[in-house]
Parts: C-alpha cells; sequence; structure tokens
C-alpha cells in the first residue's frame, strides 16, 4: 500500500484508541448511520449526534465516513463501506482493477503465499487472499496493522491474511512462494522521486525480490528505466487510460529485461523484449496516433511506430503518424485536417470558420494551458475539434483534427 514504515511518536495512543471505539457496536451503528451523510452539512449531523455519544466517538465516525466516501473510487461502494481506512491509506491505496490484475498474475504462476511487506490498510493483501493466495500482510505502523487487520475480518478473509506489526525488514520471507513489497514514496515534504529515498529504499526492496522464488515491486510509473537493474520485467499498468503503477516482476516465468504496458480492464498487453531502435521522424500524415501512457513510459511507442508503418513528428514527441488508418488498443487515432505554424490568431479564425464550439485540448511539448486557449479562442457553433498543440520537426505546431471512431 505504499505508506512509511516507520513506528509512530512515542506516547500517543489516541489513533488506536479511536480506532478501537469505531469497532464496538456503538460505533459500527454511527458508521452505519453515516454512511449516506453529507459532507456539507458535517456541523449539523456532529452536533446532533454529540447528543447521543461521546464527543471524541463522534468525530472518529465522521472522519471515518469521509474516508470511506473517497475510497469509493478504489474499491467500490460494496466494499468501501465494510472497510476502515486511514487518510493516507486511502492516498496511497492501490485501486482494486490493478491489485487484482497483479495478484491474478501471481496466481497465475503457481504463486499461494505471498509476504507481503509494507502492506498498509490491506488492499493488495485482500486482493491475492480473493485470487486464492494466503497472505502474510507487514506493516510496521500499530495504526495501520489494526486496519489492515480489521479490513481482512471486514470481507471475511481473515483466514487467508494473517496481519503482523514488525519491521518488515526484519521478516524471514523463506517458507512463501513470492514477495510483494510497496515501499512508501511519500515524505514529510510530498511525492519522493530517487528510488532510494523510497521506505524502504529500491536497493533492499530488489534484493529481498531476488532472494525470493518470485516477487513483484510496486514503484512510481515514473521511474527512470536505469534504476530498474537487469533481473526484472517492468511493467506499467494504466486503468482507463490513466497510468497507475508500474510493477518490477522478478523470478520463474517473467522475463528479465523486458518492458511491457498493460491497459485495464481489457487486460491488452505489449511487450518487448529489449529495447528497440529509436524510430524514424518525418512529417505529419493523413492520421494521428496518441499512444496510451503506460506504452509510453515502457518506451514502447517505437513498437507502435513499427507497427502502423508510422513515424513521429518529432524525435523528442510521442506522437505518431502515419498516411494509413491503423487500429490498436494502445493508441488513440485522429484524422487531421490541418497543420498550422503556432499562431494564436490562425487558429481562432480557423475554428471560426469551422464552427466549432466545443475544443479538446491535447498538448505536448507546448508551454500553453489548455484552458486559457480555449479562452482566448471565444469559440461558438454546433461542432467539435481537437488541436494538439506540439512540436513537428523542431517547430512549434498546431494540429486540428477529429477522433477517428472505431467500428
Amino acid at each position: 500500500m505504499g505508506r512509511v514504515n516507520a513506528l509512530p511518536p512515542a506516547g500517543q495512543p489516541e489513533p488506536l484508541a479511536s480506532f478501537a471505539a469505531l469497532r464496538t457496536p456503538q460505533g459500527a451503528a454511527l458508521l452505519d448511520e453515516l454512511r449516506d451523510h453529507d459532507p456539507a452539512q458535517e456541523l449539523a449531523t456532529a452536533t446532533r449526534l454529540r447528543r447521543a455519544h461521546p464527543a471524541a466517538l463522534v468525530s472518529a465516525a465522521l472522519g471515518q465516513a469521509r474516508l470511506r466516501q473517497r475510497a469509493v473510487a478504489k474499491f467500490g461502494a460494496e466494499d468501501a463501506f465494510r472497510m476502515f481506512f486511514t487518510p493516507h491509506g486511502v492516498e496511497q491505496a492501490t485501486r482494486t482493477s490493478v491489485a487484482t490484475y497483479r495478484a491474478e498474475r501471481l496466481a497465475g504462476r503457481g504463486v499461494r503465499s505471498v509476504a507481503d511487506l509494507c502492506c498498509g490498510i490491506g488492499g493488495d493483501a485482500i486482493a491475492m487472499a480473493r485470487a486464492g493466495i494466503a497472505v502474510l500482510a507487514v506493516d510496521r505502523d500499530p495504526l495501520t496493522a489494526s486496519v489492515a487487520r480489521a479490513n481482512a475480518e471486514a470481507l471475511g478473509l481473515q483466514d487467508l491474511v494473517e496481519v503482523r506489526c514488525a519491521d518488515v525488514t526484519g521478516i524471514d520471507t523463506s517458507a512463501y512462494d513470492a514477495v510483494f513489497v510497496d515501499p512508501a514514496r511519500r515524505g514529510g515534504r510530498g511525492r519522493i522521486f530517487d528510488p532510494e529515498a523510497y521506505s524502504p529504499p529500491l536497493s533492499w526492496a530488489t534484493d529481498a525480490a531476488l532472494r525470493a522464488p518470485r516477487a513483484a515491486l510496486k514503484i512510481a510509473p515514473g521511474v527512470p528505466h536505469e534504476a530498474i537493474g537487469p533481473h526484472a520485467e517492468a511493467e506499467w499498468i494504466s486503468d482507463g487510460g490513466d497510468v497507475k503503477e508500474a510493477v518490477l516482476w522478478f523470478g520463474e516465468g517473467f522475463t528479465p529485461g523486458a518492458f511491457r504496458a498493460t491497459l485495464l480492464p481489457s487486460r491488452a498487453t505489449l511487450v518487448a523484449g529489449a529495447p528497440l531502435p529509436a524510430p524514424p521522424v518525418g512529417p505529419v500524415g493523413r492520421y494521428l496516433y496518441e499512444p496510451d501512457g503506460a506504452v509510453i513510459r515502457a518506451h514502447l511507442v517505437a513498437d507502435i511506430v513499427e507497427r502502423c508503418g508510422g513515424r513521429l513528428v518529432d524525435e523528442t514527441i510521442a506522437y505518431v503518424t502515419s498516411d494509413t488508418a491503423y487500429e490498436s488498443d494502445f493508441t488513440t487515432a485522429y484524422e487531421i485536417t490541418d497543420e498550422l505554424p503556432f499562431n494564436m490568431k490562425r487558429l481562432k479564425a480557423l475554428l471560426r470558420e469551422r464552427r466549432v464550439g466545443v475544443l479538446t485540448v491535447k498538448k505536448r511539448g507546448s508551454p500553453v494551458e489548455p484552458e486559457e486557449l480555449r479562452r482566448k479562442m471565444k469559440l461558438q457553433g454546433p461542432h467539435a475539434a481537437t488541436v494538439f498543440m506540439t512540436r513537428v520537426a523542431g517547430a512549434p505546431t498546431m494540429l486540428v483534427g477529429q477522433p477517428v471512431k472505431r467500428p
């Protein structure tokens, strides 16, 4: 779950006590009552509830209700309103669709037991248990471990999920088929971009992975490729078009040195066993292809160029163009009608002439802000268009077109 592997400050048992109170019959009843509460009415709700319940319990229940409502986007309503969360746990938790995909990939390779190190609130452990895998879930923070244990119980998975409050660096994982590590990638100042500043560091997680029969390490999708090392299969996962994470896979059944892009929910996957040569660059053709973010992060744009018989519009920009139509799960296709040098007045005149009232703005390699551009265009009319603010052969360029409808 990617939380900090650190002990809580001494002498602060209140969070644990507040959480324990939520698991009493009175606390459970309050949470049920607050399931559909309106956060805008929270002050009035709190005032009403404090007439019948202790103020501390009401405060804890309202906080948990807010977290559950936020968690619906990742866990779905059926699970989210039965589970428990911490603020960091909601923010850092893996989306269920991604966790399920990962768990099923492990199970498909014969994994029946996993040591889940830095388990956070237990979202990944839940997905693995539902895939039939027995899980040792470890987190050093007592509150987080308690929440993970409560979540396994709430979802009826306590027979498959053992939660242990401990330092992950002291766990013997030799009895398990696989190791899963989700290092914390946030600190007191926000996101951590240096993999060696993760908690625990990527080097430690890699060593733990190499000692296990199989392993999966969850890392930030922006990780430098040179930090990955030669022993891992690296996979970038997008869900609904948004890149969610990268995973390093180790051991039997995975391909060291391979790079993979996987799209959810379709589970379409694109893989290259080795880096491809730099693709050609050339003029804009009739069609423009926008690769999925996972393809770009995995450095597999050259594979798309090869498959469609096309070229890049600029050696530094991940837009692919060709003169013939190409259909792929890994790209969004557009038919280009106009190519203009960067000039706002010319674009405005063109859009007025075409009676464009709805404009989608996409940009790569351009400082233009989409909202500012739309405001300046003063759009009016019944038609829609897409404009790409980018570079073509190094020159700032505007490409206007329409999405190609797939059959």
